[in-house]
């Protein structure tokens, strides 16, 4: 279910980063968030 859960949060984040909607809320420190979190999963498969 969590994994559910981040997946769709990952892509609500994806989308408005090609919006532009967090360059002009000064949020696009959320997608270095969620690729550091992403990081360490790609690293251990």
């Amino acid at each position: 279910m969590l994994f559910v859960l981040y997946y769709v949060i990952a892509i609500v984040v994806l989308a408005l980063h090609f919006t532009g909607v967090l360059a002009r809320h000064n949020l696009e420190w959320l997608v270095l968030v969620l690729a550091v979190t992403v990081f360490p999963a790609v690293i251990y498969l």
